[in-house]
């Protein structure tokens, strides 16, 4: 379409140069920071806060601004808009950038300059998206970087510690977004913490940890199993905790969401192809996942509820959740003969064949053995007053959660200590926490997998029980 603003009206940021006076830029924003306060030195006992962000206005040509201020300036200005918005930038102040101190903090950019902005003197205005040219807003999928400079996950594996402390590029999908958590420091700052996870055709599960507001806020609009991101500048450390490799967003890094490249399309055909086929994170879930809030989980359902809502599906993948009253009417953890615990690959997760006792996955394309470890993994049934649900997972940590034991105690029960313990729960209404996945592979249509299992109380059972009208 186009652009109701007269073009000729902004300068282009090739053709920025310092001293020019009455400046309007327009761009689209792909990158941002935290806004951050600093001691001021002119005014002790003050603070001085800044934020700055990447703006882009072709191909070729994108630049960072900065801006500082007092508090009650910086924080509404940083508000007002966020990564994929466009904006008008009037009256900066263009300065020459010192390429070896900025550029360690800040996104590398082409330009041999940068923006300030000033309280009294700049302005920022949002632009809605009806106003601008497609060309200016098609930028936001352009990755910074040139399209074939990324490592494969598989390559930053099998690199292992000699990428360690490296800043890399990295072109992936997105396999699971982790819920934001938050925390203060020992000295009383606020921070915050988000986990991705991401996949390719080289490598099933890579963590990647976002630590400001602005990339975890982006994180959260992504779709798993449908996003590809191209993330420029991350850094690759190793993580001992984990014996893996990981990847953090830091201040230099852009992130650019469903990049127009051919390899990124290659990628999400290649998500596409095997979204139905491929052991994804639905299967592992329990096994590697940073716990699910389950303060935001408040829908009641009847085991009769679920069943209609499957029968009602419509093709949906995505999953939800909901709480049972119920009690586990099929607890097979003594019979000898039924499975309930595995061997792991620590790094993946993916289940590992007990004869070879090797990731398969891992250790396809790499001399590195991982270890594996035992884990639960058993199904068990479900059943209320309405009916029952078969075949719900009960796997991980959260087996362990609720049989109260870890898997190698269980292990070292006699078979008789097992029947006393499965006594424990059988028959026994619980509060349990659950996901439901829309499978045409699953029985009765979705699959289950717990998320917590714990004694209910009867009164607040009593009352939280929904109605059969509701669905």
């Amino acid at each position: 379409m186009a652009s109701p603003f007269a073009l000729r009206a902004f300068t282009a940021l090739a053709d920025v140069q310092p001293n020019m006076a009455d400046l309007k830029i327009i761009g689209i924003v792909i990158g941002k920071t935290d806004v951050k306060g600093f001691p001021d030195r002119k005014n002790i006992g003050s603070e001085r806060y800044t934020f700055s962000f990447t703006v882009r206005d072709s191909p070729s040509h994108f630049v960072n601004v900065t801006s500082w201020g007092k508090e009650d300036y910086i924080r509404p200005l940083s508000g007002s808009f966020r990564v994929g918005d466009c904006v008008i930038i009037e009256n900066p102040l263009i300065q020459r950038k010192e390429l070896e101190r900025e550029e360690k903090f800040s996104p590398g950019t082409p330009s041999n300059y940068k923006l300030l902005l000033s309280e009294n003197h700049s302005r920022v205005k949002v632009c809605s998206s009806y106003e601008v040219d497609t060309k200016l807003l098609s930028l936001i999928h352009l990755p910074v970087k040139e399209s074939r400079d990324y490592y494969s996950l598989g390559d930053v594996t099998a690199n292992g510690h000699s990428l360690d402390g490296r800043i890399i590029n990295v072109l992936a999908a997105v396999r699971w977004v982790g819920e934001p958590k938050h925390f203060t420091t020992s000295d009383r700052r606020k921070g915050q913490r988000c986990e991705i996870k991401l996949y390719d055709e080289t490598e099933p599960s890579f963590t990647m940890t976002c630590w400001d507001n602005e990339s975890i806020l982006l994180a959260q609009s992504w779709v798993p199993q449908e996003t590809v991101i191209f993330a420029s500048d991350v850094r690759i450390n190793f993580n001992k905790f984990r014996d893996c490799m990981t990847a953090t967003v830091i201040s230099k890094t852009i992130i650019t969401t469903n990049p127009d490249t051919p390899e990124a399309n290659i990628l999400l055909n290649y998500i596409r192809e095997n979204k139905e086929t491929r052991i994804l994170a639905d299967e592992i879930d329990s096994f590697f996942k940073e716990p699910i809030n389950l303060n935001t989980i408040v829908d009641v359902y009847t085991v009769k509820q679920l069943k209609e809502k499957a029968s009602k599906n419509e093709g949906k993948t995505d999953p939800f959740y909901g709480i049972l009253y119920a009690f586990i009417s099929t607890l097979n953890i003594d019979d000898g003969i039924t499975k309930v615990v595995r061997n792991r690959c620590s790094s993946c997760g993916y289940i590992v064949n007990e004869a070879s006792s090797t990731c398969l996955t891992c250790n396809q394309d790499s001399f590195q053995f991982r270890p594996v470890s035992l884990s639960f993994d058993m199904l068990v049934d479900l059943t209320d007053h309405t009916g029952t649900l078969q075949s719900c997972g009960l796997a991980g940590s959260v087996a362990e959660d609720t049989l109260g034991c870890t898997v190698n105690q269980f292990v070292a029960m006699t078979d008789e200590q097992k029947t006393e313990l499965k006594w424990q729960f059988l028959l026994e209404r619980s509060k349990i926490y659950v996901k439901f996945v829309f499978s045409h592979r699953a029985r009765g249509g979705l699959k289950v997998s717990i998320l917590s299992c714990k004694r209910s109380d009867p009164a607040e059972a009593s009352r939280s029980m929904p109605q059969e009208g509701h669905t």
